[in-house]
């Protein structure tokens, strides 16, 4: 199949399918006498196990390394399973983040809890500080550098 037909069977961009190639996640395709690449069957295959990777929020490095893996089956999996680890340790540490920061916005939501004109809301007022290095609502803690 040629790589429209590829990524209309995956669902993915071919200028996506063209960059995962150049990047050697996917196998080299062979070519046609008139230069177009033609893909198989493993070519799909390969694009969907990248795809999942990236859909589990995978870095393109740890999904060559797992393509490795795929490559070479003698190899032992305990560089999988530590692979795996940081990915879990990385997606726990994104959750705290996300928590904190969302626990900063409904701080600052807060100081404007009723209509009024810009000039007397709270959120507009709170963002306003901290540009000039005071603290606010939803850094509370921030030193004043003026």
């Amino acid at each position: 199949m040629r790589i429209g037909e590829l990524a209309k069977h995956s669902s993915c961009d071919v200028e996506t399918i063209r960059y995962y190639e150049r990047e050697g996640l996917l196998d080299a395709p062979q070519r046609e006498d008139n230069g177009y690449r033609r893909y198989g069957d493993s070519h799909l295959l390969q694009l969907n196990f990248v795809r999942h990777c990236r859909s589990l929020g995978m870095s393109l490095s740890d999904v060559r390394r797992l393509r490795d893996f795929e490559r070479d089956p003698t190899l032992a999996c305990d560089d999988i399973n530590a692979l795996l680890d940081r990915q879990i340790e990385q997606i726990h540490a994104q959750r705290v983040a996300l928590e904190a920061l969302e626990g900063q916005l409904r701080a600052l939501r807060h100081t404007c809890d009723q209509p009024h004109p810009a000039s007397e809301c709270g959120i507009l007022q709170n963002l306003q500080q901290a540009a000039a290095g005071a603290a606010c609502e939803c850094h509370p803690h921030a030193v004043d550098q003026g």
